[in-house]
């Protein structure tokens, strides 16, 4: 993609790694970044050019890296009435995410085999709007795959330590893990854990505890996937750890008393001499956990079921501590869609997902400006996290020469309420209908082309494939 000019894009408040400044970024023909400039650089530039720099002045709107989201699923092919590749990137454009990375499940076929690869490359292929990278799986008995699919260009491996809920995505168990690791030795991969495990242990005879019975109400969910799944995922995780060098990342941590158990792996991997980003041991949370908990679940509305589950109020506030301590590295959607009739009142038999991939940013800002956090802490734990999460800092994530020119510009004083009219992913049931959110994204940029803005998408899918030719 080719533009027709260089481009100038200023901001009074640019925002980089060093903080908000006065300023602009300067972006090639080819929609890579040439240089960050001051305001008196930017007023030379223009006037040095003789006209041959486009000019785009956000004003006092906030320029800021694109949004990059890890953790995304796209469902297509085989359950694209769940969600589809143009749908789900319009939604990620329209809400300031350039980069969304798909989950390899809950596609038909899932994302084993490089022959599977192929299939969901050809869907996405020409329908979408931002640049979409892809995890690999890992089921029991595909070991022999995972080295072709690194090769194609996955970003790293995603397995399940209890039921995915598709029975085309089966769970791994240790014996399975071993050969998993065996296998993405010295590949550079990553593994990344839904770390939830049923607790073998057996209730104590005359227990008096008994689960609630009405699924309807949320705490019954609540007490069917207790915190101690996590712990029990990743206790053995870390056991695991003493035996391999493959990085580690833990998606959607809903339990805070996990993060101790993590931050103890960290330091293990430091003294053995583990160079990689965070020693190899990597964890994100998501908007849910950081926005609700479980007391504002009202009854009998599944569309803020997901697993692991929301939890009490004063674990919310542990994940922001750890969040902010960085104990947490990353924060991502987890946009996990379904249609309607999924999401029954039943909390026991609904499809355990949320949508938000569209709201992520508002959603972030709305809680961290809240808390008296700056417009940095965006671009850390939503772009550059991520990016460096899935091996793509070297293209995605912060605004710095020499990456790709994605951008958004954000009001970020500016509020709305999200409506189902406004969703623009492809089933509008989200727990966030009727919520007041801070921060507009005014226009997105994909590598320095406007791709929304004026409330609309402009012109085609424009997004590009991260995956090697193969």
């Amino acid at each position: 993609m080719v533009l027709p000019s260089r481009q100038l894009f200023l901001s009074q408040r640019l925002v980089t790694e060093d903080g908000v400044s006065d300023g602009g970024v300067l972006v090639d023909k080819n929609g890579v970044i040439e240089e960050i400039v001051t305001r008196s650089q930017a007023d030379k530039l223009v006037q040095e050019s003789d006209g041959k720099i486009k000019v785009i002045d956000g004003g006092s709107l906030a320029l800021l890296a694109g949004v990059v989201d890890s953790h995304v699923h796209v469902n297509e092919p085989g359950r694209t009435a769940w969600e589809g590749f143009l749908t789900a990137t319009t939604a990620a454009a329209v809400g300031g995410i350039t980069t969304i990375v798909d989950m390899p499940l809950n596609s038909i076929p899932p994302t084993t085999t490089v022959e599977h690869l192929k299939t969901k490359a050809s869907s996405a292929k020409g329908n979408v709007y931002v640049d979409v990278g892809f995890w690999g799986g890992v089921i029991p008995g595909n070991q022999d795959s995972l080295k072709d699919l690194v090769k194609a260009g996955v970003v790293g491996f995603k397995c399940f330590l209890c039921p995915s809920g598709v029975d085309e995505f089966p769970n791994v168990d240790a014996a399975d893990l071993e050969k998993t690791f065996k296998a993405l030795e010295g590949t550079g991969s990553l593994l990344a854990f839904h770390a939830e495990m049923e607790d073998d242990e057996k209730p104590k005879s005359g227990s008096k505890k008994k689960l609630k019975k009405d699924p309807e109400e949320y705490s019954t969910y609540l007490e069917s996937r207790p915190p101690t799944m996590e712990l029990n995922a990743i206790t053995l995780i870390t056991k695991l750890l003493q035996n391999t060098k493959v990085r580690v990342h833990i998606v959607h941590v809903s339990s805070a008393s996990v993060v101790p158990l993590l931050e103890k792996a960290r330091v293990a991997r430091r003294a053995a001499g583990h160079g990689d980003w965070r020693a190899g041991v990597t964890a994100e949370t998501c908007h849910h956990y950081l926005t609700f908990s479980a007391d504002q679940v009202p009854r009998g509305h599944s569309e803020y079921k997901c697993a692991p589950p929301i939890r009490d109020v004063d674990n919310k506030e542990k994940l922001w501590e750890y969040l902010l301590e960085d104990k947490l590295d990353l924060v991502v959607s987890d946009h996990s869609p379904c249609t309607p009739e999924l999401k029954t009142s039943n909390n026991l038999e609904a499809w355990g997902g949320i949508s938000s991939v569209q709201f992520g940013l508002s959603l972030f800002w709305t809680a961290a400006s809240f808390r008296k956090l700056s417009l940095p802490s965006i671009s850390k734990y939503l772009s550059a996290g991520p990016a460096r999460l899935c091996g793509l800092q070297e293209r995605k994530g912060a605004l710095k020469p020499g990456l790709d020119a994605d951008f958004v510009f954000f009001d970020p004083e500016a509020t709305f309420t999200v409506t189902a009219e406004s969703v623009r992913h492809k089933n509008k049931l989200t727990p966030y209908i009727g919520r007041e959110l801070r921060g507009v994204v005014k226009e997105t940029y994909l590598r320095g082309r406007l791709i929304y803005g004026n409330g609309d998408m402009v012109g085609g899918p424009s997004g590009e494939l991260l995956l090697n030719k193969f």
